[in-house]
């Protein structure tokens, strides 16, 4: 047997809503409701800090591979003109 799951609620209409950026690019879209449901982040803060933690560790990590390769080629490169 399969449960149901249960549907979400169906919101009321909100008019400030309805005339927003956000509701006429939807509109635009062709989406059926007159706004998208959901939507602000209530702690922005957060997920910006977050961002600003994994954007440093990208660029460290990038860094890291360009530096090592560099590191691993200069070794490589003495090794062979010391062993020739």
């Amino acid at each position: 047997m399969t449960e149901r799951q249960p549907q979400p609620a169906q919101l009321p209409p909100d008019p400030e809503a309805y005339d927003s950026v956000r509701a006429q690019h939807a509109r635009a879209r062709g989406l059926a409701a007159p706004y998208i449901a959901g939507g602000r982040d209530p702690d922005p803060k957060a997920g910006r800090r977050e961002e600003r933690f994994y954007g440093r560790l990208l660029v460290i990590m990038v860094l890291a591979v360009v530096l090592g390769g560099f590191v691993i080629g200069t070794v490589i490169a003495l090794l062979q003109a010391n062993g020739s």
